[in-house]
């Protein structure tokens, strides 16, 4: 009769380590990707996240800085997905805090989905750390 194991346990990545680049993927974009050594898909995803979200700045996009209603809430979401983005521009007071010209409301959206895409970008770090997801050749 086969031994009946745990295979539950041995499919479990180790705590932090696993983690780890969906934190690090969030704080720094690309960071999580860094950490795994894919250094290309690295820079891309800096690159893509960090110019969206300073073209958004120079638009003088609005920051969301707190949620009044639900629209509120999914901006602030997307704002802070952009991890050191979003944290160095509140402490040097970038961004808007409400649209004043045409061009800001461009400038939200571009700064809204930097952070939607550092949130997939770190998710996928995640997903390849923990073996639920082949990376191409």
């Amino acid at each position: 009769m086969p031994a009946i194991t745990d295979q539950s346990a041995s499919a479990q990545p180790a705590g932090l380590r696993s983690w780890a680049p969906l934190i690090l993927g969030w704080l720094v974009p690309g960071g999580g990707h860094l950490l795994l050594h894919r250094p290309i898909r690295a820079a891309l995803i800096f690159v893509s996240v960090v110019t969206l979200f300073f073209l958004g700045i120079a638009m003088q996009g609005k920051l969301y800085g707190g949620a009044k209603d639900i629209l509120d809430l999914l901006g602030l979401a997307g704002d802070l997905g952009s991890g050191l983005c979003f944290l160095l521009s509140k402490l040097f007071g970038w961004g808007a805090d409400s649209v004043q010209v045409t061009t800001a409301d461009y400038g939200t959206r571009f700064m809204v989905m930097a952070g939607l895409l550092n949130i997939m970008a770190a998710v996928d770090a995640h997903n390849l750390s923990i073996s639920r997801k082949q990376d191409l050749p």
